[in-house]
């Protein structure tokens, strides 16, 4: 099931993709909840901090990924319509 949104190609609802020609945004999301449907960009392009947590990932990373969480908690909780329950999900 391939979805054009916008001029962009999606695989389906809620699932993300890299962006790596975008100027600034890293990823992108056809976000779809109930009946509303909505394309949102996230994370920060070139961003060395981003991915899932490394098997001996040093002390400082945990502070960082611990303190981005904390910082968008509020936004997170949000759900699948937010740009920070997105970045939570694929990028910390």
């Amino acid at each position: 099931m391939s979805i054009t949104y916008r001029g962009e190609k999606f695989a389906g609802y809620n699932v993300p993709k890299r962006t790596p020609n975008h100027p600034k945004k890293s990823h992108v999301v056809l976000a779809k909840e109930g009946d509303k449907i909505r394309m949102i960009r996230f994370g920060e392009q070139g961003a060395k901090t981003a991915g899932k947590p490394k098997a001996g990932e040093s002390s400082k990373m945990k502070k960082k990924r611990a303190s981005f969480k904390a910082r968008h908690a509020k936004n997170i909780k949000r759900g699948k319509m937010s740009a920070a329950y997105w970045a939570n999900k694929v990028k910390w």
